[in-house]
């Protein structure tokens, strides 16, 4: 794993369990053949980004978090 800076969310920590979870069954879908690898990808891509937007609304609901904006800016 990199030491660089994770990009703005949202995104699920790095060390999520559900995030593992997510990756795991996109492993055992292509390895089963109930998924092709692309479609694999786009569900955990889609999964991990709607993990990530949840976590980061519960944790500060009504912020935004893009650029070069800090954390607990309010959206306008």
């Amino acid at each position: 794993m990199s030491n660089s800076p994770m990009p703005s969310p949202p995104f699920p920590p790095p060390d999520s369990a559900l995030l593992r979870v997510i990756v795991r069954n996109a492993v055992e879908a292509v390895r089963s053949g109930e998924a092709t690898v692309e479609e694999a990808i786009l569900h955990a891509a889609v999964h991990g980004w709607y993990e990530g937007h949840i976590a980061g609304e519960d944790t500060c609901p009504g912020c935004d978090f893009r650029g070069e904006l800090p954390k607990s800016t309010r959206r306008s």
